[in-house]
């Protein structure tokens, strides 16, 4: 899971093609329509102690492509193959709120 980690980003793959993907202010708040919590600070903490759904994974990887310049939708995500499966996806979820949350200088060692 590379990306550039200053700028926020994860890379993914998508049937074959890599992508990166970054929660931008748009994103998170599509995100936060999508999941409708009352903040996201709740997700965060979801994830940090390992009590996400599959559906905030889903979330938050849709967001973050789309926040990277990805047109697609949760629906092609969901009819895609992802390398490395659902635990990379969920990888990727827990990397895009890590480094989305952190200040730079710490955002270089985020999952």
């Amino acid at each position: 899971m590379s990306g550039n980690p200053w700028a926020g980003e994860v890379s993914l793959r998508l049937n074959g093609e890599v992508l990166q993907a970054r929660l931008t202010l748009g994103a998170l708040a599509e995100l936060e329509a999508d999941l409708g919590e009352d903040s996201l600070m709740n997700l965060v903490e979801r994830f940090e102690n390992a009590r996400f759904s599959t559906r905030d994974v889903l979330s938050l990887v849709v967001a973050g492509l789309r926040g990277g310049g990805w047109r697609g939708s949760a629906a092609d995500l969901l009819s895609g193959e992802i390398a490395g499966g659902p635990i990379e996806a969920a990888r990727v979820a827990g990397a895009l709120l890590a480094r989305a949350f952190a200040l730079p200088q710490e955002r270089d060692g985020a999952l």
